[in-house]
């Protein structure tokens, strides 16, 4: 059990390291519209370029996980995220700086899941609930490195400082997993799947098909775009232009984002490995708190209280230990040579709802008149009809898993009796 934490160890943090790259635009982004004489929408144009890129490699990525498993991909994801952070550093023109980005972003494709996978096959069955919560949330760390110390180098030494010192970190990262990572314990069999071309699309095909992994689908989506979207990119211009905070005050709010999520974390991970069969209850729970602080929040006629921000990233917070339920539902629902594949399906849902919002507040502000408090109250609307999406899709496949578990003898007991008997 040792080496399965160590090499635990070692796979969070190349994730910790991917969140610190895939963030670092985002607490940047004042410095880098002067850097580069980029509008809202230019900046805005940044992000989604580097969610396209993540979202788009996904469904390719599972399939190479199942195919050469996850130590491969982790050092092929830091060593491309630090050649763009080292492009990114050396940048003062739009062209590169968005090719850097690309880079960031196809890295951090290859990252997330691969550490997941580590997880399931390196811990006992009812360890990887509680493990699969600590990967999160212990990764969410890097938004912690881009908040303080990132933004203090951006501040201090320089914009080429700053990036060139996230590539280093990535460089270090890829030696680290190569020495200290293998795919499995001793003994175990791999699945190397097939990847002929002709063999793809039926393995596709049965990955979604299964109501199981689409419910993971829209669980990812509807829990994870909104803090993903504060975190990358509009919640430090939304705070201190819409909102009047210091950049000091908005990087401690990020920061209390991500201590509130390490808080979370392990409490959803025992509720899902305690009430396998009620985990659409927790993430409709969260999607619904958090649309309805978001709204209070937008209905202050003018500046949101301190005390009302808090409580408004908090709540964010527990979207992303929310959005990891999705994983779970493709983990059980899958079987494992195709749990990559599943699991990359699910991971498009939250990033592709991200950049279809990043981009939209970044059209309205520009549209609105810029980084105005009146402007952010608009932009921040547009979350809405994703919510909506999002609930819809989860109420449909969660009712037909159930009738596909009740076919194979699986009973889901009302909720009142699960609470009251209070074990798995």
């Amino acid at each position: 059990m040792a080496r399965a934490w160590v090499v635990w160890g070692v796979g969070v943090l190349a994730y910790v390291t991917a969140v610190l790259q895939r963030t670092s635009f985002g607490v940047s982004g004042l410095d880098a519209a002067a850097r580069f004489g980029a509008s809202p929408g230019t900046l805005g144009g940044f992000i989604v370029l580097q969610l396209v890129v993540y979202a788009a490699l996904q469904v390719p990525v599972g399939l190479l996980l199942d195919r050469f498993g996850p130590r491969r991909l982790i050092a092929t994801g830091a060593l491309v995220m630090a050649g763009g952070q080292l492009l990114l550093a050396l940048s003062t023109a739009l062209p590169l700086a968005y090719a850097a980005r690309v880079l960031v972003g196809a890295g951090d494709a290859l990252t997330f899941i691969s550490v997941l996978r580590l997880v399931g096959a390196w811990f006992p069955v009812r360890r990887v609930p509680v493990v699969t919560q600590l990967t999160g949330i212990v990764g969410q760390l890097g938004q912690v490195l881009s908040a303080v110390p990132l933004v203090a180098l951006l501040h201090g030494p320089g914009w080429s400082t700053a990036f060139g010192s996230c590539a280093a970190l990535g460089a270090l990262v890829v030696v680290l997993v190569l020495v200290a990572v293998r795919d499995a314990p001793p003994g175990a069999v791999a699945s190397g799947v097939d990847l002929r071309p002709s063999a793809v699309p039926a393995l596709v095909r049965a990955a979604w098909s299964h109501p199981g992994t689409r419910l993971g689908f829209f669980t990812h989506v509807g829990t994870q775009f909104s803090g993903t979207v504060f975190a990358l990119l509009w919640g430090v211009p939304y705070l201190v232009n819409g909102q009047g905070l210091s950049t000091g005050e908005a990087s401690v709010l990020l920061t209390v984002l991500v201590l509130a999520g390490i808080v979370a974390g392990p409490v959803i991970g025992e509720l899902t490995a305690r009430h396998p069969l009620r985990r659409s209850w927790l993430v409709l729970t969260i999607i619904t708190v958090t649309a309805t602080v978001w709204t209070v929040v937008l209905a202050q006629p003018g500046r949101a209280p301190l005390w009302l921000l808090v409580v408004l990233v908090l709540v964010l917070a527990v979207g992303g230990p929310g959005s990891l339920i999705g994983f779970d539902y493709a983990r059980t629902f899958n079987p494992s040579h195709r749990m990559g594949t599943a699991q990359g399906m699910v991971n498009v849902g939250g990033f592709l709802a991200s950049l279809l919002v990043v981009q939209a507040m970044g059209i309205v502000l520009g549209a609105a008149g810029g980084y105005t408090g009146e402007a952010f109250r608009l932009a921040w609307l547009v979350q809405y009809p994703v919510w909506v999406f999002a609930v819809v899709g989860i109420l449909a496949t969660r009712r037909k898993a159930r009738t596909l578990l009740a076919s194979e003898g699986v009973r889901v007991p009302p909720l009142r009796e699960a609470l009251r008997r209070g074990r798995p």
